[in-house]
């Protein structure tokens, strides 16, 4: 599972290491050696799990499905971003520092604080 692309539809074989990856970053992060590039490059299909190449001398558009299951691999990356919280310990215990907007009611306007002796036959 890759940390950099979230939605990552094909793994990559590095053709200097024959190794799979991910992406680019996985194999950056876990080999000593950089990238090796070429004009030919092995997938393998995360949907029906089956391996492909590609030339990408002459890389079209409908290159861009796998050729045994149609999965469009070729999608906008989904990153991990990162996510603002509330800085502070357990929020049951720091109580002070959440805001309450719901609208405090007058007391005199209950029913219960009304006298309706007179009313009631």
């Amino acid at each position: 599972m890759c940390k950099h692309v979230l939605n990552a539809q094909v793994s990559i074989r590095a053709p200097c290491c024959k190794q799979w990856f991910d992406c680019a970053e996985c194999h950056a992060e876990t080999q000593d050696h950089a990238l090796g590039k070429t004009t030919e490059m092995a997938f393998m299909c995360k949907k029906c799990k089956k391996a492909f190449r590609k030339d990408m001398s002459n890389y079209e558009e409908s290159d861009e499905f796998c050729p045994h299951c149609d999965n469009h691999y070729v999608i906008d990356a989904k990153t991990p971003q990162a996510v603002i919280g509330v800085e502070g310990e357990d929020t049951r215990v720091d109580a002070w520092m959440l805001k309450d907007d719901r609208v405090q009611q007058d007391p005199m306007r209950s029913i219960f604080s009304r006298d309706f002796s007179d009313r009631v036959g």
